[in-house]
């Protein structure tokens, strides 16, 4: 029984870094305050959730628009009834047009996170105009909508979204606390072929368009011409993988490239670099980045959408250009020549991890909005 707790339920269809920010949000949130039940895809794994949730219901949700949403909206429905929570919290774009609509007309206070627009994606402008109107159409349906950026609060707002009132920017955050208290060193270079005095750059995200794995390897190429000893490390699978291994074999460099496929942990693997990447296209936040700076990384990162809410260019990372793989070469190589310009990059990307990325901050955001809204 909730004991006069407030009864949050989550609805989410996307896994990966939403699975991730949830539990990372989950962890933080005040037990003796809140009780916690997650309506999710067949995507997730019920043993993620033991000790975060309170119950823990699965459904078939598809992220393709598709015959079976109508189904999923009914047992949404279904599960807001049995459970009749104080607030509806939903997940990223699909389960966000799901719970809005399984909701409506029910007595609650329901929440939003879109965790990246899909109309910022790199799509065809018919995309992006049908993803702007679902928005627009489903914004009513909630009371608030949380933005993981200063940069995505904006993007609403030039869509016309909806009000500004309505629009709350919370930061990403990693957990910092566990990193620190977690095993280290589990991933040697030597297990990757890789020697201890090489110096290695390094990328984690989807093997996929939008986190620019093409534009990462052709930076490679310029970096092994300039830096001897460089490897790179690439961590994530994707549909690009065997371009960027072609690419590298064509080039001659392919025994310096290691593709680690999905992994449970990809900060063991963060540990080996020298410098991390992301040299995405879009970004509606940027996770990684936050992650190399926990491991004490300089970042060379490009100047789109969020990103430059978190890398101040020459403070706490390098900015470059969104497919400027000349720039992005050129920003690892003044990495490696300046020692100074690495120490400060890491020194500062440490103290804002710690003060503006920390996942406690996150949960203590999302319980002053739950309260506010309870308190309504």
């Amino acid at each position: 029984m909730r004991k006069n707790k407030i009864r949050v339920l989550h609805v989410a269809q996307a896994a990966g870094g939403v699975d991730r920010y949830i539990r990372m949000l989950l962890k933080y949130l005040d037990k003796e305050k809140f009780e916690n039940i997650l309506v999710c895809s067949q995507d997730y794994y019920a043993e993620d959730y033991k000790g975060l949730v309170d119950f823990f219901e699965q459904i078939e949700m598809s992220r393709a628009i598709g015959g079976n949403d109508l189904k999923a909206i009914g047992q949404v429905r279904k599960l807001i009834k049995k459970y009749t929570p104080d607030i509806v919290y939903a997940h990223s774009s699909k389960a966000g047009a799901i719970a809005r609509v399984a909701n409506i007309g029910l007595k609650n206070h329901c929440v939003y996170n879109p965790h990246g627009w899909a109309f910022n994606m790199r799509c065809s402008n018919k995309k992006k105009t049908m993803y702007a109107a679902i928005e627009k159409l489903a914004a009513p349906f909630c009371d608030k909508i949380i933005c993981i950026s200063d940069a995505e609060k904006q993007s609403a707002l030039d869509k016309s979204i909806c009000k500004a009132g309505k629009l709350q920017v919370i930061f990403n955050g990693v957990d910092v606390d566990a990193y620190k208290a977690g095993a280290h060193g589990v991933v040697k270079r030597a297990d990757l072929g890789i020697p201890d005095d090489a110096f290695v750059v390094g990328m984690v995200g989807r093997v996929s368009p939008q986190k620019a794995p093409d534009v990462f390897i052709r930076m490679a190429k310029l970096v092994n011409d300039k830096i001897p000893n460089a490897y790179f490390i690439i961590v994530g699978n994707g549909m690009l993988e065997n371009e960027i291994r072609e690419y590298a074999e064509e080039q001659g460099f392919s025994e310096r490239l290691h593709i680690t496929g999905w992994v449970d942990d990809p900060m063991s693997y963060v540990e080996l670099f020298d410098v991390g990447c992301l040299l995405s296209r879009w970004e509606g936040f940027g996770l990684a980045l936050p992650e190399y700076m926990m491991a004490g990384k300089p970042i060379v990162a490009t100047s789109v959408d969020a990103i430059p809410n978190i890398i101040k260019d020459g403070e706490n990372g390098l900015l470059v250009n969104v497919d400027d793989v000349d720039g992005a070469s050129k920003a690892v190589n003044r990495i490696f020549d300046d020692s100074v310009l690495r120490r400060k990059l890491i020194e500062h990307g440490y103290s804002d991890v710690e003060s503006r990325f920390d996942a406690k901050r996150v949960s203590v955001e999302h319980q002053t909005v739950f309260e506010s809204l309870y308190n309504k």
